[in-house]
């Protein structure tokens, strides 16, 4: 999963992955900030706090995705102590996730797609989704989640003051959100067995298929996570050149020797 980009493409990369990274990130940290600290809910705004919350919830998927690139290496080729600082502080910060516990579980996603052991599949329920959300959910979501969601929560309602209904619906419904539009999109589309077809009717070992979805389509989805027989077959290609890796024909036959190698 190192990065085989050159040097010169790798440190271009770099720049462009942080750019937007910071960008990313730093949207939805300033939009929490408003949501929460500045934002008075009333029912005059109850329509702009849904549009903030769906674009919070949005934003939340590209920070998850700007972490994943962090755990494969992507997002700052080459600088592995820059990408794990980033990974462990956003993910920290998105539901107090343990940065090394879910890369190394990621990890296993790759190298089990699709089969038992694979963290991220419910081989019992691989064609149910509410089933299969709630065993990924139980995988994920432990203790640590937990506990600094509701830490979060308390703080805002008990000691800031800020009302229940509005960090329910411009903090926990965007969490929340977000949490189905990455599993929906980027981990039970991709992965799962088809009714009425063979179970294993994937194109490769990977046990992935990516969506024809357009490329604005596929960054309002999920970020070009739908594209992700490119991801697996290319895990070192950052998030925002997954439209080139599929119209270069990634997710085709070209890297199926080097993949196997």
């Amino acid at each position: 999963m190192t990065p085989s980009f050159p040097l010169s493409v790798r440190t271009a990369n770099g720049v462009v992955g942080l750019v937007l990274g910071l960008a990313i990130a730093g949207s939805w940290l300033t939009l929490h900030a408003y949501g929460m600290f500045v934002f008075e809910l009333t029912w005059s705004n109850w329509p702009l706090a849904l549009v903030m919350a769906a674009v919070q919830c949005w934003l939340s998927v590209g920070v998850f995705i700007v972490c994943h690139d962090a755990m494969h290496g992507s997002l700052v080729p080459g600088q592995p102590k820059l990408n794990s600082a980033v990974g462990a502080v956003l993910l920290a910060l998105y539901a107090g996730f343990a940065w090394k516990q879910l890369r190394d579980a990621h990890f296993d996603h790759h190298k089990l797609a699709g089969q038992a052991g694979d963290p991220d599949f419910d081989e019992h329920h691989p064609d149910d989704f509410w089933r299969w959300y709630a065993t990924f959910f139980r995988r994920y979501f432990g203790w640590r989640s937990l506990l600094f969601v509701h830490s979060v929560v308390g703080i805002y309602w008990l000691v800031i003051g800020i009302p229940m209904v509005q960090i329910v619906m411009l903090y926990g419904l965007p969490a929340l959100g977000s949490s189905l539009q990455l599993f929906y999109f980027g981990t039970f589309r991709p992965h799962r067995h088809l009714r009425g077809e063979d179970a294993t009717a994937f194109a490769d070992r990977h046990n992935t298929r990516s969506e024809d979805f357009g490329t604005l389509a596929s960054l309002a989805t999920c970020f070009h996570f739908g594209y992700h027989l490119e991801h697996h077959r290319r895990p070192d290609v950052p998030w925002w050149a997954l439209p080139g890796a599929r119209r270069a024909g990634v997710g085709r036959v070209e890297l199926t020797k080097k993949v196997a190698a």
